[in-house]
Parts: structure tokens; C-alpha cells; sequence
């Protein structure tokens, strides 16, 4: 068996059940980088509540996602990946603290994401939402990751931990890792309305745990091309949400269908079945995997805390050198 190349680290917000921009942005490479590194993958529970002001569900979104992750690939038996609840291993709290009093506070709230929840939440602006990524930093630091998987919208998140690194570096030795990025294929998943980025608080999604015909369903709704508005309208595939798609779950059909949508030889019913049709199927293996998982809920409970238990001798280890190089008493 080849070396592995080094250790990725990885964390998203618990939302519960995943959504089809949830796989192709990220899961799906979450399992593909196993084969290659080191993984450590975390459910970044603290941070949700930087947005969060209503905690009843987050024991059940944890589980949930949890639960997808798994029935996908992600796979701490066979090859060794780390999944955990970041909560679960408090050192990141600690490392946290050590981070910020190296952060210039100008520079957090010049974030552009930072802006945006503002934005969005402007009676909610906490301690901890703009301190986000000093803790981001910190989860990626404690398990010293060579690579963090991102979206391209993600970019100046991790170009703030590879500052924070360097400036950490520079005054107290070269104890962490200035992580590199590795960027996804599949950087936007337009959601049902064709405008917005695909997302479960727009209810413009499709979770990949949804049967049959409940994606048949919502594929239907789908905005497709704007100024197709006949059956003998000639189409414009590279406008059309449904065909981007299709590039992706249909590669056996995508070339005719592009044909076929030019010359108005195929309607946008027609091709929306088709996608329906070749989802399903695709995600046919995961929903019987995650069948099989969900029947036994304490089996998932126990990997997370597994999951944790290895966390946290990597943790305990950084951490001990970390408050060395700090001189902390």
C-alpha cells in the first residue's frame, strides 16, 4: 500500500440531513481524499452557535449528518479516518484562546464572511461570531493538516489560518503547520430556483437521503432555461441548472441530451425525469447503506466517540507543544 501524502482536516456545521451541494461541494471528496491521506473530519458544533439561537435540534442534526457521512464513504474502520464532534475534544477551545491574542481584531472584521453574517443576522453580532475563524484556525492547526479541502468562496478563511500560522510561528518557533489548500471540482451547486446557491434555509434542495419519488418531485420544480418557454423552443443547456447536472449524474445520456435540447428534440419534463431517474439510481447504494446504519443509531454515536478518543491524543500531543513553546507555566 502506497504512503500516504499527509493529514487533511475538514469541519462543517451540523445541518442535519445532507443536501445534494453538501455531496458534490464536499462529501464526495471527503471520501475520495481518504484513499490519498490522513483524514480528520469534524462537526464544527460550537460553531454553529455563532448563528444558532434556537439549540433544541442539534443533537438530531449531528446524528444526521453523522449519518449521511457515513452511508457515502466515509470510513473510520477500514481506512482509519477521524470523525468526530468538535466539542468533543475541548483542547480546541484552548488552542483558540492562544491563537487570538496573535490576531490583529482589524482583520477578522475585514472578513468578507464576516460582512455577510452582519449582514444577515445584525441583532445577532457575538463574541463568537467574530472570533469564527480563530476557531476554524485552531481546528485546523490542533491536528497539524497538511491540506484543508475548500470552495473557492472558503479561500480567505484558510488564507487567514496560513497567516495566523505564520504569525504564531514567528514569535513562539515553528510549532504549527501552515496548511495548503486543496480546491473542489464542483465549487457551486445552484439550487431548484436556478439563482441561489443550493441550501436546506432556502428550501431550494434535495436531500441525497430523499426516496425516489420524492427527488422525482422536487427535480420537477426546477428552473430550467428562462426563455424556454415552448417545446419547440430550441434550448440553451449551458443556462439550464438541470444540464449542469446531468453532467455529472448522467455521463451515459449528457451528450445526447445536449443534442437533443439544442434542437428542441427533448422537452424540459422530459429531461427532468431523465435526471430524476439517473439521482436515484445513483444514490441507490447510500440510502441502503444508511438504512442499515440508521437501525442501530448507538453503532453512529460510537464511532463519533471513537472518533474523538483519537482525536484527542493528537490534540493532547499538539497541545503539549504548543504550551511549551508558549512557556505557559
Amino acid at each position: 500500500m502506497a504512503s500516504k501524502k499527509g493529514r487533511v482536516f475538514s469541519g462543517a456545521r451540523p445541518t442535519g440531513r445532507q443536501h445534494l451541494g453538501n455531496y458534490l461541494g464536499a462529501i464526495r471528496n471527503y471520501v475520495a481524499l481518504q484513499d490519498d491521506y490522513h483524514c480528520v473530519y469534524c462537526i464544527v458544533d460550537l460553531h454553529a452557535l455563532t448563528t444558532l439561537e434556537e439549540t433544541t435540534h442539534l443533537r438530531e442534526w449531528t446524528y444526521e449528518m453523522a449519518l449521511d457521512w457515513l452511508a457515502a464513504g466515509i470510513d473510520p474502520d477500514g481506512r482509519g479516518t477521524i470523525l468526530f464532534v468538535q466539542s468533543h475534544v475541548p483542547q480546541v477551545t484552548e488552542l483558540h484562546t492562544l491563537l487570538s491574542m496573535v490576531t490583529p481584531f482589524g482583520r477578522l472584521t475585514r472578513l468578507p464572511t464576516f460582512k455577510e453574517k452582519v449582514r444577515l443576522q445584525p441583532d445577532n453580532v457575538n463574541y463568537g461570531l467574530v472570533g469564527y475563524p480563530v476557531l476554524m484556525a485552531a481546528d485546523i492547526t490542533l491536528y497539524k493538516a497538511d491540506v484543508v479541502p475548500v470552495g473557492v468562496d472558503q479561500a480567505p478563511h484558510l488564507e487567514f489560518t496560513r497567516d495566523i500560522v505564520r504569525r504564531f510561528n514567528h514569535r513562539f518557533g515553528d510549532v504549527l503547520i501552515e496548511p495548503g489548500a486543496k480546491y473542489t471540482d464542483f465549487p457551486k451547486v445552484v439550487g431548484l430556483d436556478g439563482e441561489n446557491k443550493m441550501s436546506k434555509s432556502l428550501g431550494n434542495h434535495i436531500e441525497i437521503a430523499d426516496s425516489p419519488e420524492e427527488i422525482e418531485r422536487r427535480v420537477m420544480t426546477m428552473v430550467t432555461d428562462p426563455q424556454r418557454r415552448r417545446l419547440s423552443d430550441p434550448g440553451r443547456p449551458e443556462v439550464c441548472n438541470v444540464f449542469t447536472l446531468h453532467n455529472f449524474f448522467s455521463p451515459q445520456d449528457v451528450d445526447q441530451i445536449e443534442v437533443d435540447c439544442r434542437n428542441a428534440g427533448i422537452g424540459c419534463v422530459q429531461c427532468k425525469k431523465l435526471f430524476a431517474k439517473n439521482l436515484a439510481d445513483y444514490f441507490a447504494p447510500f440510502r441502503q447503506r444508511r438504512a442499515e446504519l440508521a437501525a442501530d443509531p448507538d453503532r453512529v454515536w460510537q464511532v463519533l466517540e471513537d472518533g474523538a478518543s483519537r482525536a484527542r491524543d493528537i490534540a493532547a500531543q499538539v497541545m503539549a507543544e504548543v504550551r511549551e513553546a508558549v512557556h505557559l507555566p
